[in-house]
């Protein structure tokens, strides 16, 4: 399982429910790395991104309401039905939103962060990897430039990863 993210400079990643800030180069990544793969969003996090479910990918939502249904996703209640809905898939991105982040990082093997170059108001922070002594900042991005934004595309290594 990996994670993939966008941060501002405070590890910042939204305020109110939604990004601040969004480039359109780290949704076309986003796009690019989970394309195929399974998909583990929190109930919030998904409603934020569609009112469907993201397209050529398996989505899974993480909820604690046991009535909450979404057309086209699977919708888990814990880790144990999380593990038998993921049991044999290969590419698994967690996609958010803060709590579920938390929730799975220790079994991320690699975390794929889009690191934008501002610090909006936010409410909500991933975990600050440079700072987090069991990771590696493995491949650091080039940094590039959009709409005079500086951003850079980031792979960190989980050294244990928990497993799954």
């Amino acid at each position: 399982m990996d994670a993939i993210v966008a941060v501002y400079n405070d590890w910042g990643i939204g305020c109110s429910g939604t990004q601040p800030v969004v480039l359109a180069e780290d949704r076309q990544y986003f796009k690019q790395m989970t394309k195929g793969s399974t998909v583990i969003a929190g109930r919030r996090t998904y409603e934020d991104f569609s009112p469907q479910p993201l397209p050529n990918r398996k989505n899974i939502i993480i909820s604690e309401n046991r009535d909450y249904k979404a057309d086209g996703a699977i919708v888990v209640h814990s880790i144990d039905e999380l593990r038998q809905e993921i049991s044999g898939d290969e590419n698994v991105f967690v996609v958010g939103g803060a709590s579920i982040y938390k929730l799975l990082l220790p079994f991320c093997k690699h975390v794929y962060v889009t690191k934008v170059g501002a610090q909006p108001e936010s409410d909500t922070f991933f975990e600050n990897l440079d700072n987090s002594p069991g990771w590696t900042l493995e491949h650091p991005g080039e940094t590039l430039e959009s709409g005079g934004l500086k951003y850079s595309f980031n792979t960190y290594t989980n050294n244990a990863p928990e497993e799954m």
